[in-house]
């Protein structure tokens, strides 16, 4: 059952090019399904979250955080009576855009952009994929994803504004977009929130004692857990702490969420638009609680002097071969040679490093600036 200011598949805007139903999925069940099979969705196995591939098998990557991110908001979803089809296909691509290295790779390639009158945007470079980049049905480039999905993926974590992105136009950026979208945002800050603590606690970059004494929120789980289960190990109780830290906002979440939409009295998706402001929100008081505990994070985690290795390898590798193939644009595989016949080099020389792997970036600057030394 589906509440009245949810997104109907039936009501779709459709896609580029029309397509035929299918026999037995809809829409956007085809188009989540589109996603799990390209290949950029693939190499998000081997992109950093956090940690890189070198740390350890048991952190978290690109590909297990969006799979943990459509988890939950599949069941928040399914709770305020969104589409959940919709909500899983675009957990599924939210991340599809982002470079290698984590945010230091972003950070890293967006400069170097920047130095050219550029600039690199994951939501931006996830369209790009999903419209172009990926090459696999005879009958169009790219996915050929319906409407719905394609304006998700660069709404559903900030506006745009259409002076400054009139390319975009088409996708209402003077409207909010559905709640379906709007959810993917939040399901994401409290995904990584919480999984970044089990993952730096797991890398012992982050101790019990400082958790406790830093997280109001999780000390105060912890206490409970402690006395359910006096005799755990410490790292048990630190998972059922994170566990029912994670229920608490998701909780919170699908409570103020219901709570500002049956104030605001939406009735459709288009009243969910026209609203003045977001709706799918954590209350400001568990939002304060998220707020303490990202904090902590960025303070002793993000910015871990421990990591600090990791992050100035992404700088010298992703910066080298930016300026190396702006020097060499005959080094670039074909495709890219002939994208850059229409293209600015900077623009190509940018898709073609956000779409690589760590594994593969490193290869590359190892072919193109180590051996040739």
């Amino acid at each position: 059952m589906l509440a009245e200011y949810a997104v109907r598949v039936e009501s779709s805007h459709g896609r580029r090019i029309p397509e035929p139903p299918h026999p037995y999925r809809n829409d956007f069940q085809r188009d989540r399904d589109r996603v799990v099979h390209a290949r950029a969705f693939r190499r998000l196995e081997a992109k950093t979250q956090v940690f890189t591939h070198r740390e350890s098998d048991h952190f978290r990557n690109r590909l297990t955080h969006t799979i943990e991110v459509a988890q939950i908001a599949r069941t928040i979803a399914a709770q305020l009576g969104l589409n959940v089809d919709l909500v899983e296909a675009l957990a599924l691509v939210h991340d599809i855009g982002h470079p290698p290295f984590g945010h230091a790779g972003e950070k890293t390639l967006d400069a170097a952009m920047r130095g050219h009158g550029l600039f690199f945007d994951h939501n931006l470079h996830a369209l790009r994929i999903v419209e172009d980049f990926e090459v696999r049905y005879a009958g169009f480039r790219g996915l050929n994803l319906t409407f719905e999905v394609r304006e998700g993926i660069i709404k559903h974590s900030r506006d745009y504004d259409r002076e400054r992105f009139p390319e975009l136009a088409e996708y209402l950026l003077e409207s909010r977009p559905p709640l379906e979208a709007q959810l993917i945002d939040i399901a994401d800050e409290i995904a990584y929130t919480t999984a970044d603590l089990d993952d730096g606690f797991e890398a012992r970059l982050l101790a019990l004692g400082d958790i406790r004494a830093s997280i109001p929120l999780f000390e105060r789980e912890f206490q409970q857990v402690e006395t359910l289960y006096p005799d755990a190990a410490d790292k048990l109780k630190f998972n059922e702490a994170e566990k029912r830290m994670l229920d608490h906002f998701v909780g919170d979440l699908i409570r103020n969420t219901q709570r500002n939409v049956q104030q605001a009295g939406v009735g459709s998706v288009d009243d969910v638009r026209h609203f003045p402001k977001r709706l799918v929100e954590l209350s400001a008081e568990v939002d304060e609680e998220r707020r303490v505990a990202k904090e902590f994070l960025y303070n002793n985690l993000y910015f871990s002097p421990s990591l600090d290795e990791e992050k100035s390898d992404a700088e010298i590798i992703v910066g080298s071969l930016f300026n190396y193939w702006l020097d060499h644009p005959a080094a670039l595989p074909g495709p890219y040679q002939e994208k850059a016949e229409q293209e600015p080099l900077p623009r190509v020389v940018c898709d073609y490093i956000a779409g690589m792997t760590d594994n593969f970036i490193f290869e590359q600057y190892d072919r193109y600036l180590v051996e040739t030394r």
